[in-house]
């Protein structure tokens, strides 16, 4: 897959320490277990922590002893998304397949289970076909360059990676699909948004990086958006983390982008831009966003639409609020091979 295009979790599992100076800005993290590797998502449920690990492909809970006890799992593909009704009675979790690609949404709730086909409906409704990806009127030389990448409208594509509860629905953040999906709690699947493209001006330092010709130099590229988690603001707004959608490392500067959307009419708008590599986020009950870094290695608040680093954290992968804390993931330290040198953690930050 070309670079211009990597997944968001191919952006994470590429991930390796990222040493950051300074002191941070709030206290020390308490670890409360090492026993996991790619903590995609957390959440919380009644004071007890959940995570979903996309390496074990399991998702656990955490005990009082540190130690992760298995709550679900392993699943036959990549476990991302996880997220608790308000109530507490049922859980979902997003599911990416290993053998064939497909995507579900398995929804828990006492000894029902409902599991919603993510990959049909975008394969059946492909929401970003409308949405145009690119370089506009693309010459020749830029066709050459980039292939069926240099211009073309949202593919059929899935890999779900965050959800949220939204009474006894939930909604879906799509990384592949550049959208949001609402699922009912009998698993019938729609379209509550779709994220707009983030256009890029390519530089002579961003061609020279992939080895492109001076032909795109200066042409505006229209990333896709990759939205990376889903959170309720205060203000019933939904908040997004979007990775800007072509080489996620930080190759072509730091882009990730914090954007609100509304849930009745799908209209986005950018909060903040600037971050390196924004893989989940968290409101505070004070309505302060919290972002993980991935590549920057901190976690961020926005002041002025621009990330203002809250703490450094290597690694940094998730963050969420409850029960009174914060709390965050990181992910393993890989090798070339992405194979874990060390584990990850889960942290309360305060």
């Amino acid at each position: 897959m070309p670079r211009w295009r990597l997944p968001a979790a191919m952006a994470a599992a590429a991930a390796l320490a990222v040493p950051m100076a300074g002191a941070a800005t709030a206290g020390e993290p308490k670890v409360l277990t090492e026993d996991v590797y790619a903590p995609f998502q957390l959440a919380i449920d009644d004071d007890e922590v959940y995570v979903a690990d996309g390496f074990t492909s399991l998702v656990s809970k955490i005990r009082r002893t540190g130690l992760v006890t298995k709550a679900e799992g392993p699943q036959p593909g990549e476990v991302a998304g996880l997220a608790f009704s308000r109530s507490g009675d049922a859980m979902a979790y997003t599911t990416t397949s290993y053998t064939d690609g497909s995507t579900t949404l398995t929804i828990r709730k006492g000894s029902k289970t409902v599991v919603a086909d993510l990959s049909g409906f975008e394969a059946d409704r492909n929401p970003d076909q409308r949405i145009e990806y690119g370089i506009n009127n693309a010459d020749d030389c830029v066709k050459g360059a980039l292939g069926d990448y240099a211009e073309y409208n949202g593919i059929v594509e899935s890999h779900p990676y965050a959800v949220e509860a939204w009474g006894d629905s939930w909604i879906v953040a799509d990384a592949a699909g550049n959208d949001l999906l609402k699922v009912s709690a009998q698993g019938k699947v729609s379209r509550l948004a779709v994220l707009p493209s983030q256009p890029t001006k390519i530089t002579a330092e961003m061609a020279a990086v992939d080895g492109l010709p001076d032909c795109v130099v200066g042409k505006t590229y229209r990333f896709e958006a990759v939205p990376t988690d889903v959170e309720w603001g205060h203000d019933g707004w939904l908040y997004v983390t979007t990775l800007p959608g072509g080489p996620e490392d930080p190759s072509f500067g730091d882009r990730g982008s914090v954007w609100k959307v509304n849930p009745k009419s799908g209209e986005a708008k950018r909060v903040a831009t600037g971050f390196g590599g924004a893989t989940n986020l968290a409101i505070g009950p004070e309505g302060r966003i919290y972002v993980a870094e991935l590549f920057a290695g901190q976690i961020s608040t926005i002041k002025d639409g621009k990330p203002h680093r809250w703490m450094k954290l290597e690694n940094a992968v998730s963050v969420e609020y409850g029960g009174g804390h914060l709390y965050a993931g990181t992910m393993a330290p890989l090798d070339e091979n992405f194979e874990p040198t060390g584990p990850g953690s889960v942290v309360r930050l305060k």
